[in-house]
């Protein structure tokens, strides 16, 4: 399961639900290509496949922009993960 957090200009950031014992990330996917970022302690990145540099610079621009979102459903999600 690959739950989506937001879409942005076609990007979809994701986790992969099996991924939540690593420090916080977000994939992102646009046709295909896809990379990762992490999100904490701070934003780098982490993985490209196939993205070109002025995307990469589009897409973690987005990451900053939404960290705090993407912070909050990592842990929202992984927490209640666990507890089942």
């Amino acid at each position: 399961m690959s739950p989506t957090v937001i879409i942005l200009e076609g990007y979809r950031f994701f986790f992969f639900s099996e991924e939540g014992n690593e420090r916080p990330h977000i994939h992102v996917k646009k046709e295909n290509r896809l990379c990762k970022f992490w999100i904490s302690p701070k934003i780098k990145l982490a993985k490209n496949t196939r993205f070109k540099d002025f995307e990469l610079k589009r897409i973690e621009a987005f990451v900053l922009e939404n960290q705090k979102i993407l912070l909050r459903r990592w842990y929202e999600y992984f927490h209640t993960r666990r507890k089942i």
